[in-house]
């Protein structure tokens, strides 16, 4: 699953925030009830915005339907603050039109209230962790971490209203199952919004349960700092519930901390308009000389939470609140129309398409084509114009001109009449 972001320029406070989040639906072969999955309401809360990223990415569901909003609050992520344009859960009573979040609040909600939708949570990491009675500045019943919250035990004559039954089942799995610590232990938090909390009204489950859908929010602990032990308590939370509304589903790894942790290191691929790519989770911190648009680049990341942030004389790459990589442009008009080349990979040609990655065990030759000049990046020749025709091993390359911190990625680029064309990635394995 690929998700495409334009980088927009336009002034988030006069013309409301510049990432809109994005939308997945996961539908089973069998129909059955569907769970709306929101991450990302609070921008420095990563455990609340990594796991639905995951559930994106390696989840398949058999039975029933997911939709996944891994990144509603997409601009604050990017930030880590909570919330750059104010609190979004303190939006959804009223918003102005003038609100910078205004259209994402809108569109959420209208999200949640399609009919098709059985049942929302909202994915926090909280303060503390909270207990029924007072046991330290820490754990006591003010704290929010290590909890189910609800806003009130039951919605009537509703199909999943018994939230404090749900809420009860969830802590008793989570619970029984490996938790890292006894301390990290789960319970039910119900703020009775209605008649206790004034400002839980305002907030995103609250907006749910009063047009009459099944809500809760799951809160980790910030007080964990280890993020995927929050992302392993987030999921193993959303398959209880998933479980309980006969949601069917399989995932392509164990679910367990060392595999938790390996998977959120792996931050996929970016493609820079269909012309540049590159695999984020070993790129360089700074790369230099990146051929683009001076605007209108458009940024492709297989992983859910990937994005830029425009900072004048580069773009930082980001997959969540992770900073990954500096790209320094090199600016070009990009209207050569060329799509491919042919490059001899172990003594076999290939058709190869910009953008592409190629894998080389020996070596490689770019085919001499009188409508390219080729520039290996890293790779010098005296007195010649054009680097085709050559065969080039890894030990050819200077290896500071990699784009990869293990310095077996390199760069060959193609030019037509001083226009960039594109570039095809070479990997030495």
């Amino acid at each position: 699953m690929r998700i495409v972001l334009t980088l927009f320029l336009t002034h988030a406070l006069l013309f409301g925030a510049i990432r809109h989040f994005s939308i997945h639906e996961m539908d089973g072969k069998e129909a059955g009830n569907k769970l709306f999955i929101i991450g990302g309401i609070h921008g420095d809360e990563p455990g609340g915005y990594f796991a639905p990223a995951l559930v994106v990415q390696h989840y398949t569901i058999k039975k029933g339907s997911l939709l996944v909003v891994p990144n509603l609050n997409f601009d604050s992520i990017v930030q880590n603050r909570r919330g750059i344009y104010g609190d979004m859960n303190r939006k959804f009573d009223h918003i102005d039109q003038s609100d910078p979040d205004f259209e994402l609040v809108t569109h959420i909600k209208s999200l949640i209230t399609d009919p098709s939708v059985d049942f929302i949570i909202n994915l926090h990491d909280g303060r503390g962790f909270y207990r029924t009675t007072w046991e330290s500045a820490i754990f006591n019943p003010r704290a929010w971490g290590q909890a189910y919250i609800i806003d009130q035990k039951t919605i009537d004559d509703v199909k999943f209203g018994n939230l404090d039954e749900v809420t009860t089942l969830m802590v008793e799995a989570l619970n029984q199952s490996n938790l890292a610590a006894n301390h990290h232990q789960f319970d039910v938090k119900n703020t009775y919004t209605k008649d206790k909390d004034e400002q839980m009204r305002m907030s995103l489950t609250y907006y749910a349960i009063t047009h009459l859908k099944p809500a809760l929010a799951i809160e980790t602990s910030k007080n964990i700092t280890e993020l995927d032990t929050k992302v392993l308590y987030q999921l193993l939370s959303m398959e209880a519930l998933l479980n309980h509304m006969g949601i069917e589903f399989e995932r392509d790894f164990e679910l367990t901390l060392e595999e938790v942790d390996r998977l959120l290191a792996n931050y996929g691929t970016m493609n820079l308009n269909n012309r540049f790519s590159i695999s984020l989770s070993d790129a360089r911190n700074a790369l230099h000389f990146i051929p683009m648009r001076k605007e209108g680049n458009v940024f492709e990341f297989s992983h859910p939470l990937g994005t830029t942030i425009d900072r004048g004389s580069y773009h930082q790459v980001m997959i969540g609140n992770i900073p990954v990589a500096k790209l320094y442009p090199q600016y070009f008009s990009l209207t050569c129309n060329a799509k491919t080349a042919k490059i001899e990979v172990d003594g076999h040609v290939q058709t190869v398409s910009f953008g592409e990655t190629v894998h080389i065990k020996n070596t490689f030759n770019v085919l001499k084509d009188e409508a390219f000049r080729v520039n290996l990046i890293g790779f010098v020749t005296k007195d010649r114009d054009s680097q085709d025709g050559i065969t080039v091993q890894k030990s050819d390359f200077i290896s500071r001109f990699s784009i990869d911190r293990s310095e077996t990625a390199f760069r060959a680029e193609f030019y037509d009449n001083g226009d960039f064309c594109g570039t095809i990635t070479v990997v030495f394995e």
